[in-house]
């Protein structure tokens, strides 16, 4: 059967009457069936519950004597902005000072106002900078908002609808990096220059600061109010995975003589450079995935020595690191398994001592600074598959060796997990490496093959997957008896820069061949069989099932596919395609395309060839991975015979989903078709 893919084109005119027409159509037939199925609504109604429960933990950021936090329930789907105190936030039952109300907000103006976050200014902290979004896209606006009085400013600072940013420099300067006509931003949509803007003043009249070029992925700049360290910073980032860092000063930008790849932040009098390729400095060379430090004052000098505070190991890696005032805390991954190293200068070399935070050997531990500006005090939060979160404070101080963790804050389970377990496993890939994934399910599992089995992978943009507990998963799928993997495939970042750029470009297959790998693992040692095996994937993630669908049907049950990249063919040219050009390769180079046109599932589908039950979802206000890849893939596999569901939300952005309500529809559809599928064989 011929099927001609240039046809479907039409899918892409996001709004358009025809477009949406078809939308509709296949949305309201997912739904016809699918609500109608006696498992869905338990489902739903339990997500939404675990989404707006009132004894969730308000994750908050300290700005001067407030902790702030964004919080939604049932009675405001759309959220508020919120502060309270220290001592009234360590009580059972905080009380909160409402800033903000979205949900009055959207009443008022009409509008599916979506929380993008606010900017404080500093150190005065009487007024904000909040970013909001028309359905959740990634394009919003900028409003000058009053802390004292809890309203926005009459002729304050306002920033047009569009990709990009305002920041404070003082009281009345902000840095303006957003879009203003032609030639203001670059070919993947996002700022090419940044303005200094004074109050009182047009936009567009404001002084350019600083540039990049049409073909750059953006350009940001930020001020550091930090007292004796003042400094306005600018970044250019070139592609996806290269960047410049500069200090803007009067006499124009000063470069920092650091490597493109590396990632570059700055504290205080140190520079902070994480590295993605090896770098030769002073007849050293420091490995990829290595955490450097180097004093500010000595770098611009060309004197600067190099202390190497990380360096990567054969199974280990870099999972992330924060300073506080005084310390540079690491987050580190052995094996995928979570330890944190709190470092400090002392006189030559730097300190360094394990931070004991308490948690499982299989939990997911992530540290942020309370107040990097004032204070050594540190956020510890931990998460498994089966342990609710866990919010504590471990106040570092001069000594970080004597440092514990004060739990602040312990979230109720959310679902039953008695004789559920976690393990870890490995499985050969085509090429012999040795992938790791993560299984959660009952402790006696029969090993029969009789298990239903869903497999979730990402494979991506160095992003690792790691531990968290989600009560989505677990009253959806874990409650009912099922087994949830998930796949630790390179191009992610559980092994460091070295296991992301395995997978890049001309070698993507590595990542489809990893994840094949672990799904034949699960059969192979009788977790679940091919009839009872389904995969997920979001985003990046839904190019990789949606290649498990066109290069492996006969190894799944079943797949669901979410805002995803499919059609590798026009990505580029679509939203923010452009910016993925360095991870994914060049669809208009014909070399590029040639190893392309191998993993777009979009090309690669054949209405001949019988594939498993798949679902296929976006969100109509996706700005990021535009809603026509998933359109097309599934008129493409209708028009075939094969069995597709469809179904879009007309609002959410790239996540898919704007308020608890949607976010519960959002994720009980897919798992009630995964129940329909895997389950009921």
């Amino acid at each position: 059967m011929h099927l001609d893919r240039d046809e479907l084109s039409w899918l892409e005119d996001v709004d358009g009457p025809r477009a949406m027409a078809w939308v509709d159509e296949r949305s309201r037939e997912a739904e016809a069936v699918l609500t109608a199925d006696p498992r869905y609504e338990p489902i739903r109604s339990r997500i939404q519950a675990a989404l707006e429960a009132e004894d969730r933990i308000p994750l908050v950021t300290q700005v001067g004597a407030h902790l702030y936090n964004f919080w939604t329930d049932a009675e405001h789907e759309r959220g508020v902005w919120r502060r309270t105190t220290w001592d009234s936030y360590r009580s059972d039952v905080p009380e909160w000072e409402v800033l903000l109300d979205l949900d009055e907000l959207a009443r008022a103006e009409g509008e599916s106002w979506v929380w993008h976050g606010a900017r404080i200014l500093r150190p005065d902290h009487d007024r904000a900078l909040v970013a909001l979004s028309r359905g959740g896209k990634d394009a919003d606006v900028t409003r000058e908002f009053d802390l004292t009085t809890r309203s926005f400013v009459p002729d304050g600072f306002t920033r047009p609808e569009a990709k990009g940013s305002l920041g404070w420099v003082d009281r009345d300067t902000v840095f303006a990096a957003t879009e203003l006509g032609p030639g203001s931003t670059t070919r993947s949509g996002y700022p090419r220059t940044v303005r200094r803007w004074r109050r009182g003043t047009a936009l567009e009249e404001a002084p350019e600061v600083f540039a990049g070029e049409p073909d750059d992925l953006l350009v940001a700049a930020s001020h550091d109010p930090t007292e004796g360290y003042q400094r306005d910073v600018a970044v250019r980032a070139l592609a996806f995975y290269a960047s410049q860092t500069y200090l803007l000063r009067e006499g124009g930008p000063v470069r920092l003589d650091l490597p493109t790849s590396a990632r570059v932040a700055l504290h205080r009098d140190w520079v902070t450079v994480e590295l993605r390729h090896d770098w030769e400095r002073d007849g050293r060379t420091h490995r990829a995935g290595s955490l450097l430090v180097l004093r500010l004052d000595d770098l611009l000098a060309a004197r600067a020595d190099v202390h190497p505070v990380f360096e990567p190991g054969e199974r280990s890696a870099l999972a992330d690191w924060t300073w506080t005032r005084s310390h540079l805390v690491l987050t580190v991954l052995q094996d995928v398994r979570h330890s944190v190293v709190v470092c400090t200068p002392a006189g030559d070399g730097w300190r360094q001592v394990p931070l004991e935070h308490g948690a499982h050997e299989l939990a997911t531990v992530s540290v942020s600074a309370v107040d990097r500006e004032t204070c050594d005090d540190l956020w510890v939060v931990s998460t498994s598959w089966l342990s609710p979160m866990t919010l504590g404070l471990a106040r570092l101080g001069e000594d970080p060796a004597r440092a514990s963790v004060e739990v602040l804050k312990r979230a109720p389970e959310r679902f039953d997990a008695s004789g559920l377990e976690i393990t870890q496993h490995h499985a050969v890939s085509a090429d012999g490496t040795r992938v790791p994934y993560f299984q959660v399910g009952p402790a006696d599992l029969p090993l029969d093959g009789s298990t239903p089995t869903v497999l979730h992978g990402y494979g991506g943009f160095e992003q690792a997957l790691t531990p968290a507990y989600d009560p989505i998963v677990g009253t959806a799928w874990l409650a009912h008896g099922g087994v949830y993997a998930v796949a630790n495939i390179r191009g992610g970042g559980e092994f460091g820069p070295a296991w992301h750029q395995a997978a890049l470009r001309e070698h993507r297959h590595r990542a489809f061949e990893d994840f094949v790998a672990v799904a034949r693992d699960l059969v192979a040692r009788g977790v679940t069989a091919v009839p009872r095996l389904g995969c997920t994937g979001r985003s990046n993630g839904g190019l990789l099932v949606g290649t498990m669908l066109t290069r492996y049907p006969e190894d799944f049950g079943a797949v669901v596919c979410q805002v995803p990249l499919l059609d590798m063919r026009r990505y580029s040219h679509l939203l923010a395609g452009a910016s993925w050009v360095a991870e994914y390769g060049d669809p208009d180079d014909p070399a590029d395309w040639e190893f392309l046109q191998e993993y777009s599932p979009f090309h690669r589908f054949d209405p001949d060839r019988v594939h498993p039950p798949t679902y296929l979802s976006t969100s109509t206000r996706d700005d990021r991975v535009h809603p026509g890849h998933a359109r097309k893939m599934a008129e493409l596999m209708r028009r075939a015979g094969q069995d597709v569901t469809y179904w879009e939300n007309t609002e959410g952005g790239h996540g898919g989903a704007s308020t608890p309500a949607q976010w519960a529809r959002w994720h009980a559809l897919p798992w009630t078709f995964l129940h329909r599928v895997l389950t009921d064989r």
